[in-house]
């Protein structure tokens, strides 16, 4: 069967793209093909089930400063088309979008069925077909049409774009094509952490600073601490700027947490000085200190060899010593990870020295585009990855229907 063009890839790269090129282009045959029996899995996962369509950064340079990889390559792409271009696309088709407090943008109904059903109306609308448990074997260019061999039949288009993802059959297709692929590494992932000192705090959050020991990862932000050790935003983006150097690990490593972020170990004994003299008979578990949750602080005060009863003016130097040092420079060993809630992102793709950023198009074939997490691009959480998806994917489009 023929067509004018194929996207390899049921998602929102590979939609999203389709949408763009048939309003650009009406007359153009175009098909989705998609392995698994249902498309989109990810948009409908995605922000706990709300997706997170995008995120409230403005400013094309500020915003490349959230992609461990593809700062660099992405800084032109969202000159062309970022934010404020993802909330107009939306709005123009009746999805009402919020921004909120952190940042994050969601579907005013809360619901990723929204960004579904937006997707699939329009590629209706607009005559796509999209093809289901559609595997794809193989594909090739001779001359100048791409052949599409799949599970269900076989296919010929004029321009092909690949949104799988991190489909390893895919990448290892492209590999024998020539094109360079980096092996694909966890993102986004939690820390395994078993240590007495945050047993039973499960749900409390604070903000921390966190350090991988002898290393220059670093991080800082919201810490939450969870049933099998520690996540949120500091954790989630110390494991996407060291997605390479923490899976070289085997993802286990000694971090360096500061919960008193604004205080050195000094400075934390200096002011733990300043509250024995000032509450000499108040007990030092009894009131949490530093704005800490107080099951946090009495943890680490009984870490500190200090007990519950103990009195502010029966503390000696060592336990105060002690003390500072939990609170500033607590050691945890991490033994392994877990994926972040049901997303999984990984680092990994087409190495971008082999893509043309002003048409996400191969440099080594003509014809043939990417777009979405295939390339090495990755972000942190908070609708990045999204962002990433809609800007190749809209550049694309407006590539392959001006030629």
């Amino acid at each position: 069967m023929q067509y004018d063009l194929l996207i390899i890839g049921g998602g929102a790269a590979g939609f999203f793209t389709a949408i763009n090129v048939a309003e650009n282009d009406p007359s153009l045959k175009i098909a989705i093909l998609e392995r698994g029996k249902e498309v989109l899995s990810k948009v409908r996962i995605s922000g706990g089930g709300r997706c997170n369509v995008t995120h409230a950064e403005f400013i094309p340079d500020v915003l490349t400063k959230n992609y461990p990889r593809g700062e660099k390559e992405l800084k032109g792409p969202f000159h062309t088309f970022m934010t404020g271009d993802t909330m107009e696309w939306f709005d123009r088709r009746g999805v009402a979008l919020k921004i909120e407090d952190d940042g994050r943008i969601f579907p005013v109904s809360d619901s990723s069925q929204t960004i579904i059903d937006c997707f699939l109306s329009e590629t209706k609308r607009l005559g796509i077909k999209v093809l289901t448990n559609h595997s794809v074997k193989d594909f090739y260019q001779e001359k100048d049409t791409w052949k599409v061999i799949t599970s269900q039949g076989n296919f010929e288009t004029v321009k092909l774009m690949i949104a799988t993802g991190s489909n390893p059959k895919i990448w290892t297709k492209l590999n024998s094509l020539y094109h360079k692929t980096i092996d694909a590494v966890p993102s986004l992932f939690t820390f395994n952490i078993k240590d007495n000192r945050i047993k039973g705090l499960p749900g409390i959050a604070t903000n921390a600073s966190v350090q991988v020991k002898n290393s220059k990862l670093s991080s800082d932000g919201p810490l939450l601490i969870t049933h099998w050790g520690m996540s949120g935003p500091a954790i989630l983006k110390l494991s996407a700027w060291g997605a390479i150097e923490l899976n070289s690990y085997q993802y286990n490593f000694e971090i360096i947490v500061n919960w008193i972020q604004d205080y050195s170990q000094e400075e934390g004994l200096n002011m733990l000085k300043v509250l024995k003299n000032k509450n000499p008979k108040q007990q030092v578990s009894k009131y949490a200190q530093f704005e800490l949750p107080k099951r946090l602080w009495q943890s680490l005060v009984a870490a500190s060899g200090i007990e519950s009863t103990t009195r502010w003016a029966d503390t000696n130097k060592s336990q105060l010593n002690k003390l500072s040092e939990e609170l500033t420079k607590g050691v945890f060993q991490v033994n392994g990870k877990s994926t972040f809630k049901e997303e999984f992102v990984t680092a990994g793709g087409i190495d971008l020295k082999e893509i043309n950023f002003k048409t996400f198009e191969s440099k080594r074939y003509k014809n043939l585009y990417f777009a979405g997490e295939v390339l090495n691009i990755d972000a942190i959480t908070g609708g990045f990855n999204f962002q990433n998806a809609w800007t190749g994917a809209y550049i694309a489009a407006q590539a392959i229907t001006s030629k």
